[in-house]
């Protein structure tokens, strides 16, 4: 049984799905509003003083940094440039906003590692801001260090209370810009890892499917492979016996007789193996029902039919039996039997036939000789053969069937004693 080639992991994320773009449009309203009213309380607030950029500056300002956001998973470098610069002019023109505009650059630059397959571009565009960021908070602290001015917090001392506030700064600049980048890596490396488990859980599906059709499939095979040996056996004998009926029928009533009785002998017996079969396979699993088994030992039975069927057959067995299992003992038997009803049917008035079962230290063989005429050669070998194949494969062993150069059939089966059977 083939198995589906197994397809390598994404390299790329999957897309933005039409939910996600909704989300983010809903997304940049509610950080525009937030913006807007963050703007309004900080001027009421006086947060720069007198400084402080008029209020229609703050709303350009509010609309910059949050509304590019509606687009941050389709274009998400670009998106990551113009909020990082709305923000930086913001703080330049003292727009009295502290809140809402750090969110959005931290989505931003989140979204840029969370979102750009090229990892090349998408580490040097957050670089590029963040360092961008970092010298515009050292030249704004140089310029508030070196202003003549003795108001806000006191610069006397190596490490005055001025100091402490810049470190405190630069400190949570490294934790703000840090997070962003790390949460951005995880989350497109989670985003392959999910996507990688959904397409292996896909083509699990896909494997689990062609299985069941395979076993289907196996089992139709198997059914097929019983009913035809069932049936043409004892359809074959049916066929001889009802033929010597007619021939004698108006000379010699008696023979006519006992022919019938063969036939329905042989109909009685295609009866019970058919309900045997059927048992089996209505049977937990497909085991044997009520000992429907066949066995190596009922191969004497079926050459003494064989032979009241008008085929001169003899029957040996050579070798000390061992135990095989029952299913290597079922598929032995029907290759013998359909060898012989191979050989009635096809070798010719004068055919006759020789089984031979050996027990070896490693194998176990049977060997059906037939007199008479060889099979014709065909296209393609009729489905009796391909049924003895199989089963040969499926007790893991071999088998040789053919015509022999000094006339006749051979069929020879081999199975090691200890093969694995297949089922």
């Amino acid at each position: 049984m083939s198995t589906p080639a197994i397809s390598p992991p994404p390299a790329v994320r999957p897309p933005v799905t039409r939910e996600g773009l909704r989300n983010d449009v809903a997304l940049a309203a509610a950080l525009l509003v937030g913006a807007v009213i963050s703007t309004a309380l900080g001027s009421v607030a006086g947060i720069y003083g007198d400084e402080t950029a008029g209020m229609e500056w703050s709303l350009v300002y509010a609309v910059a940094v949050t509304a590019p956001l509606a687009l941050r998973r389709r274009y998400p470098e670009v998106v990551a440039v113009v909020v990082a610069a709305a923000f930086f002019f913001g703080g330049t023109l003292r727009v009295p906003e502290m809140y809402v505009g750090n969110i959005a650059l931290f989505i931003a630059v989140f979204t840029v590692g969370a979102w750009v397959d090229d990892r090349r571009r998408a580490t040097l565009v957050r670089v590029l801001i963040i360092v961008g960021m970092f010298v515009w908070l050292l030249v704004t602290t140089f310029q508030s260090a070196t202003a003549p001015t003795d108001e806000g917090l006191s610069r006397a001392g190596i490490f005055s209370p001025f100091v402490a506030f810049m470190l405190m700064q630069f400190l949570v600049n490294i934790a703000f810009f840090g997070g962003s980048y790390y949460m951005g890596d995880r989350a497109y490396a989670s985003a392959l890892q999910l996507a990688a488990l959904e397409q292996r859980t896909a083509e699990l599906e896909r494997e689990r499917e062609v299985t069941a059709a395979q076993a289907v499939a196996l089992d139709r095979v198997r059914i097929a492979r019983e009913l035809h040996d069932v049936v043409a056996h004892h359809v074959s004998a049916m066929g001889v016996q009802a033929g010597a009926a007619r021939a004698v029928m108006e000379r010699d009533p008696d023979a006519a007789r006992t022919a019938l009785v063969g036939v329905e002998e042989s109909a009685r017996s295609a009866l019970t193996e058919l309900r045997q079969l059927l048992e089996t396979l209505r049977g937990p699993g497909g085991e044997p029902v009520d000992g429907s088994t066949l066995r190596l030992d009922d191969l004497a039975d079926l050459v003494a039919h064989a032979r009241e069927n008008g085929l001169p057959t003899t029957f040996a067995v050579v070798g000390d039996p061992v135990d095989m299992p029952d299913v290597v003992q079922v598929n032995v038997y029907r290759v013998a039997q359909e060898a012989l009803t191979n050989a009635r049917r096809h070798g010719g008035p004068d055919a006759a036939a020789d089984v031979r079962l050996r027990y070896e230290p490693s194998a176990l063989e049977l060997e059906v000789v037939s007199t008479g005429r060889s099979l014709a050669p065909a296209s393609r070998p009729g489905l009796g053969i391909v049924g003895m194949r199989e089963r040969a494969a499926a007790s893991g062993g071999t088998i040789e069937v053919g015509p022999r150069a000094r006339g006749g059939f051979l069929v020879r089966m081999r199975v090691p004693v200890r093969a694995g059977v297949l089922v």
